[in-house]
């Protein structure tokens, strides 16, 4: 799947209104602290940008789950967490992304999320 992106937080966009869920981590909720940076962080990252989306098969409520990706082959998720935005999803990546997180980001974060 490729195509516009609409940010609707910090671990969720929107192509061709099919909401989707980047696989391995976990940002704030927009009503929390960190939540609208986050939500902005993601909106700069993807402005303008044609997503490339690779599904794993997934679903997270109403959401599909996939890593995406920006035209230079840059994946979202890691580049929203090594600006200490969003955690490594744990379970769900197996610890791929937490070697990015950057030094302190879980006692900023440590309450927020789907994490606690």
């Amino acid at each position: 799947m490729k195509g516009r992106a609409y940010v609707i937080d910090g671990d969720t966009i929107a192509i061709e209104r099919i909401k989707i869920r980047l696989a391995g981590i976990d940002a704030p909720e927009l009503d929390q602290p960190w939540g609208q940076k986050s939500k902005w962080a993601m909106v700069r990252l993807c402005k303008g940008q044609t997503i490339r989306v690779e599904l794993t098969g997934e679903t997270s409520y109403d959401r599909l789950v996939g890593t995406c990706y920006l035209p230079d082959g840059r994946d979202i998720g890691a580049e929203i967490i090594k600006q200490g935005l969003a955690l490594d999803g744990g379970y769900y990546s197996k610890g791929k992304y937490r070697h990015l997180e950057p030094d302190g980001v879980r006692q900023k974060l440590k309450f927020y999320g789907r994490w606690r």
